[in-house]
């Protein structure tokens, strides 16, 4: 295999690439930050220079594979915390990255170019737009425990209507004298808030997780 000083200018552009989305990622302790990225993206190029000059009669077999192998990546990445999956973002961050990559790879730098302020764009400026409808609708895990009176916990999800919030859905346990309800309950940050403040001056929550 002969590298020719096109494929270093190739390599060199993914380099580049990869090295400005990653310090983005790295910034935000990403899991997948500064090196990964140029790793991916530098290796994605590398695969495609070897599809290209390997030839035969289907060049794009081994470039076709490079998706399959950041799907394995991408995945390491992904992981489920309480309601909420964590790391999509940053999955997809090492998808496109390796398309970037291919791209360098067959010297379509004018997509390249494009395609990356692009991606800066919404990884660091809709991340505001983002936060600003967190605020106006959020999740949030409640589990209340109280002395067992005779009655269920229905009392609490008459509070959460009274703060404009909605139980998607709750369960009450019973056991020795205590009873416990969980909820996953639906509504603006300030609502939560307000809410939060009126249950921990209750006297009768024995144990409040929020």
């Amino acid at each position: 295999m002969t590298w020719l000083p096109v494929d270093i200018q190739r390599m060199l552009v993914a380099l580049l690439v990869g090295a400005v989305i990653g310090a983005e990622r790295e910034y935000r302790s990403k899991s997948a930050g500064l090196r990964t990225m140029i790793l991916v993206c530098t290796g994605a190029c590398l695969f495609t220079l070897v599809s290209i000059q390997l030839g035969g009669a289907n060049p794009d077999r081994v470039a076709a594979n490079i998706i399959t192998g950041i799907g394995f990546i991408g995945a390491g990445v992904i992981f489920k915390e309480e309601n909420r999956v964590t790391g999509i973002t940053t999955a997809t961050a090492i998808w496109i990255v390796a398309a970037l990559g291919m791209e360098a790879g067959i010297g379509n730098y004018k997509t390249v170019f494009i395609a990356t302020p692009v991606i800066l764009v919404v990884l660091i400026f809709l991340i505001y737009l983002q936060k600003f409808i967190d605020k106006l609708n959020q999740l949030r895990n409640y589990r209340i425990v109280c002395v067992y009176r005779d009655e269920t916990l229905s009392k609490y999800e008459e509070m959460f209507k009274k703060h404009n919030l909605v139980a998607l859905r709750g369960k009450q346990s019973k056991v020795s004298g205590l009873i416990t309800g969980s909820w996953l309950v639906q509504g603006s940050v300030k609502d939560h808030e307000r809410l939060t403040r009126e249950l921990l001056s209750d006297k009768e929550i024995i144990e409040f997780d929020f």
